[in-house]
């Protein structure tokens, strides 16, 4: 259904099905709201519960912080039908519990929150022909991030407009430079001891999809074919990208292997730790790093991805967010959720955890201001984040193909290990484990155009 007929249905959607607002009928109506993340997440989002509270006189909303074991907790809630309101939703898991009717279809609610017909088309989470559950939560992009010391020590300036993107082998070379072992000596230098390397050039995981999935993109191969029922890895351009990533590690030597950056145990360093100890000068991270960056007061700088082809292409990462069936406040639920990823309310958009959904934060100047124009954002955000979201995202396998989870949990993961541990080349691994991943495969999830 296109936007023209949402405003078609005007309120009669909503005839009926959630009876007089707060206001009218001089009732109290309490919430729920759960959700995970850091501190500073909580205080942000405590923060919004409590505007939307003054917003709407007569309702209350009770904050579920769970920053722990999210997906059991709630799993034990829906089992027992004690779920909140509105809450975040582990992406997979949103896909099922729809399914099962656990959560709301907002598709009868976008004709009278027409902000919820304003956002990124990747935003909106369908489980059927105008069955929509949820949105992502945020929209956040994988990114180069670097220690500004660090490229400024060996003359490297990584580009930060998606035109200018570096070739995969202009990272290479790039990287040996930024690599230094104790003694000052490149990768590509005689006498480097891989055994005491003080900085590496680049880090960038292997297991997590969202890190390497714009990379197949931009070499023209996917994670599966159109029908989501054949798994690609096994094609060339799949296992060149996943071979040039291993290579990194094993053959140029200027990306850290599986243990050479937990400080104890297996436990590595956040991006930010990484970069302000000069361990690595440039890491592969996803937007959200924004603010532990700046808690930290990193001298950090953004840039773009390394570029295959055309498009050259990013990953967008998010969570999911719904109202929960079990509510028995569904307009004022709506209404929460609306208000919980708005911009004017929330500061996780100004503080830099979150990139908004709606679509006028990318086009709007005024509204790009209003989000990116602070100290908290450095002086390359627009081109490296703002336009090359816009422009050159695509959405993360994790919230498009069924069944993911569990072909990941499997079959996937373990043979990406294998990969990263360097002990057989990809394109040995990966026709290994495509057959196994094609028999899990159960489709794409379904796409609606508003």
């Amino acid at each position: 259904m296109r936007r023209r007929d949402l405003l078609k249905l005007g309120a009669l959607a909503l005839t009926g099905a959630c009876g007089s607002s707060t206001q009218q009928a001089g009732r109290d109506v309490p919430l729920q709201f759960m959700y995970w993340g850091s501190t500073f997440e909580q205080k942000a989002v405590d923060k919004m519960l409590k505007a939307f509270e003054q917003s709407k006189p007569g309702v209350t909303v009770k904050p579920l912080f769970t920053p722990d074991e999210y997906d059991v907790k709630l799993n034990t809630l829906v089992a027992s039908g004690k779920v909140p309101d509105v809450g975040y939703v582990p992406m997979a898991m949103s896909f099922r519990l729809a399914e099962q009717g656990k959560l709301v279809n907002l598709f009868p609610y976008l004709s009278k929150y027409p902000q919820l017909t304003g956002y990124l088309d990747d935003a909106y989470l369908w489980y059927g022909a105008d069955k929509l559950h949820g949105v992502a939560t945020a929209n956040e992009i994988e990114l180069l991030w670097y220690s500004r010391s660090a490229v400024a020590e060996a003359g490297v300036t990584p580009p930060a407009v998606a035109s200018s993107a570096w070739s995969w082998d202009d990272l290479i070379q790039n990287a040996y430079r930024l690599t230094v072992d104790q003694n000052g000596k490149h990768p590509d230098e005689s006498g480097f001891d891989p055994r005491r390397v003080r900085q590496f050039g680049i880090s960038c995981s292997i297991t997590y999809a969202a890190a390497w999935y714009g990379f197949l993109r931009s070499n023209g191969a996917d994670f599966a074919d159109r029908a989501g029922t054949r798994c690609l890895l096994d094609s060339p351009e799949a296992v060149q990208v996943f071979q040039n990533l291993q290579d990194l590690i094993y053959k140029h030597r200027v990306m850290p292997g599986p243990g050479q950056l937990a400080a104890t145990g297996d436990d590595v360093p956040g991006t930010n730790i990484l970069l302000k100890t000069k361990r690595v000068a440039m890491v592969v991270d996803g937007h959200w790093s924004l603010l532990d960056m700046n808690e930290s007061k990193v001298d950090y700088g953004i840039g773009v991805l390394p570029k295959y082809g055309e498009p050259y292409t990013t990953s967008q990462v998010a969570g999911a967010s719904a109202v929960f069936a079990g509510t028995k406040h569904p307009e004022e639920a709506v209404e929460l959720f609306a208000f919980h990823i708005d911009p004017r309310y929330v500061d996780l958009y100004k503080q830099g955890l979150w990139m908004p959904q709606e679509r006028k934060y990318y086009e709007d100047q005024t509204a790009i201001d209003s989000w990116t124009k602070n100290d908290g954002h450095p002086p390359e955000f627009r081109t490296a984040v703002v336009d090359y979201a816009r422009d050159h995202g695509v959405p993360d396998i994790r919230g498009r193909l069924k069944n993911l989870s569990a072909i990941s949990a499997d079959v996937l993961t373990p043979a990406l290990q294998e990969i990263e541990t360097g002990k057989r080349p990809a394109a040995e691994v990966l026709k290994e484990v495509t057959p196994k991943v094609t028999g899990l495969l159960q489709g794409w999830q379904h796409t609606q155009e508003l």
